[in-house]
């Protein structure tokens, strides 16, 4: 880990790197005596973290760590004044190390940093994958739990705060919103309704009905209300514009 240590006053850089040289993840000491050359030696030597006093004239060491560029090198402020300590946490610091101070103390700040660095290093997590549409449903009936594959759905239709499963064998309620359930079945159903969606794999035509509402007609004969405002979507997804 290379480090920054940045103080107007050479006594306290002297002390600072004295004490870093025992360290022994520390791998290189760079010098800076106020705010502006210690921007010059973040261009010039990509320190992995910086030491930063925060009163220093001219440029203070608040202000140098909004200054920094990003990303920016992990920071422990070391000073004199207490009173900073909120706004030096604001900035991002991963220690407050007011002087005077040991070398135990110092040890404990080097190791935050070091566990700050390991954590950027770290790979990012991986993103939550899109669920995969469901391939059957469970549904409860008289004690029993009925399995209903999703192809033999041909139309899912709202009922209070169940939807009822349309299919060949029956018509099984489940407890379970429209538009969730719709969700979470996939593209290969499409609301066509306020109280309706439908497989459209299922679909064998449609039939226009006044005030462009329409009617899907099921290949298992099924007729299924297909109103105005979801029919371009639907005659959309068929591949058909709409009339």
């Amino acid at each position: 880990m290379r480090i920054l240590i940045v103080d107007d006053e050479k006594p306290a850089r002297d002390k600072l790197r004295r004490l870093l040289a025992a360290e022994a993840g520390v791998t290189g000491i760079i010098e800076a005596a106020d705010g502006f050359e210690a921007l010059e030696r973040v261009a010039a030597c990509k320190p992995d973290a910086i030491l930063l006093d925060i009163a220093m004239p001219e440029l203070s060491g608040i202000e140098l760590a909004a200054s920094l560029p990003e990303p920016a090198p992990a920071i422990v402020f070391v000073t004199a004044w207490d009173q900073y300590a909120i706004q030096a946490f604001d900035a991002g610091a991963v220690d407050y190390l007011l002087k005077p101070y040991d070398a135990a103390r110092l040890a404990r700040a080097v190791q935050r940093l070091q566990v700050r660095l390991h954590e950027r290093l770290q790979p990012p997590a991986p993103q939550a994958l899109p669920a995969l549409p469901l391939h059957q449903l469970l549904v409860s009936e008289r004690g029993a739990t009925r399995v209903v594959p999703v192809l033999e759905i041909g139309w899912i239709e709202s009922a209070d705060n169940y939807v009822v499963l349309h299919t060949p064998s029956g018509s099984p309620l489940l407890r379970q919103t429209l538009g969730g359930l719709a969700e979470r079945l996939g593209p290969a159903f499409l609301r066509c309704h306020r109280r309706a969606a439908v497989q459209l794999a299922c679909i064998e035509r449609v039939v226009p009905l006044d005030k462009g509402d329409c009617e899907l007609v099921l290949r298992s004969g099924a007729r299924v209300p297909c109103s105005r405002q979801y029919r371009a979507a639907v005659m959309e997804r068929l591949g058909t514009p709409p009339a």
